[in-house]
């Protein structure tokens, strides 16, 4: 069985697709853009992308009763690699050890012509 897991304090899904969905003791969070929810607005550069993003799913998981150490695997996708140390940098604030899994890959596109775009798994 699966539970949708949707909060307003992460940016409305913009398809039909769940902000997340609870299956078992499993939490999978769709893609976060680096949206601001008060505003609708990206951050100016990565690394404010990347807080953006990263407290979207922090919402959603909160909205589940998780927080981000319950994340076991996220997943990255970035236009331009070459800011991967600046992203980086940001990120590793968000966890403690030990750290999640992690694929990071360049893309030619994301949507709303954001430069970053992450999703996660979390386990409860």
């Amino acid at each position: 069985m699966k539970k949708a897991i949707a909060t307003t304090n992460a940016p409305g899904a913009i398809g039909p697709y769940s902000q997340g969905i609870e299956a078992g003791e499993t939490v999978y969070c769709s893609g976060q853009l680096p949206l601001n929810p008060a505003t609708g607005e990206m951050g100016k550069d990565i690394k404010e992308m990347t807080t953006n993003s990263l407290n979207n799913l922090k919402a959603i998981l909160a909205e589940n009763g998780m927080t981000m150490d319950h994340v076991v695997k996220t997943t990255v996708f970035m236009t331009d690699l070459n800011d991967f140390v600046a992203m980086n940098e940001t990120y590793e604030t968000f966890f403690t050890a030990p750290y999640p899994a992690r694929s990071a890959v360049q893309v030619a596109a994301l949507p709303k012509g954001a430069a970053l775009e992450i999703e996660c798994i979390a386990k409860k």
